[in-house]
């Protein structure tokens, strides 16, 4: 990265891979390797329009298990009682 983070006014970008969950179910060396091009692609239009790329949010990693997810869901409604 060339610069500095951005200060000011700033625009956040967040992405998704559509059906990635699925995707990552029912092919992970796939998805893994389709992440291997997508993320340096993406990273390359971020900066090469001046842009700032600080974080990549667990990107190239597969969600978590549903049991995982299922136990994190009591706790988030929980939080918002």
């Amino acid at each position: 990265m060339g610069t500095g983070a951005p200060s000011g006014t700033v625009t956040f970008l967040f992405t998704d891979i559509e059906g990635s969950t699925r995707l990552w179910d029912a092919a992970p060396d796939a998805m893994r390797a389709a992440l291997e091009r997508h993320d340096p692609i993406l990273r390359s239009a971020i900066e090469g329009h001046g842009g700032y790329v600080f974080s990549t949010g667990g990107m190239g990693s597969p969600p978590p298990s549903n049991g995982l997810v299922k136990r994190s869901q009591p706790q988030s409604r929980r939080s918002r009682d």
